[in-house]
């Protein structure tokens, strides 16, 4: 029986890691970037208008610039961030597993590309975090290491 490396346990956790330290190094550069995200594992809050969610393919790419890059964090394997969606701008809180993060572009440049999947949660875990992420400015400051990039950010 073959393994599939890309979805043990130690290759999950070098791209976890992987993945967060390169949105890290990019929130201290405050720089843009783009997220291609598996649609399967995103959670919004609250939830998108049903013509809205039916919109997105398999993997979704959102673009961080502005507000929505200022309000991003990285919290317990969860990336998230507020954005607008559709022509009324309907906000929401988006929350992402790391590993549902399928690359990471900068400009046209892909600068992470991740094969592995995330573990399915339990909803009342993902609820929890989602209740957790809905004020980004409060999830933010309670990390002592984001506190470091909002103060960088100013």
């Amino acid at each position: 029986m073959t393994t599939n490396l890309f979805q043990t346990a130690e290759y999950k956790a070098i791209m976890q890691e992987h993945i967060s330290q390169t949105i890290g190094y990019l929130f201290n550069k405050n720089q843009d970037f783009a997220l291609a995200c598996d649609m399967q594992y995103v959670n919004f809050n609250p939830e998108l208008p049903t013509d809205l969610k039916e919109g997105f393919n398999e993997t979704v790419l959102f673009i961080l610039t502005g507000y929505t890059l200022e309000s991003a964090i990285i919290e317990e394997g969860y990336f998230s961030f507020e954005a607008g969606f559709g022509d009324d701008n309907f906000g929401s809180v988006v929350l992402v597993p790391l590993l549902a993060i399928k690359q990471i572009l900068v400009g046209d440049n892909p600068i992470v590309f991740n094969l592995a999947h995330p573990e399915q949660k339990s909803e009342s875990k993902r609820t929890s975090n989602i209740s957790a992420s809905k004020n980004s400015m409060e999830a933010l400051l309670k990390n002592p290491e984001n506190k470091k990039l909002l103060k960088k950010r100013k």
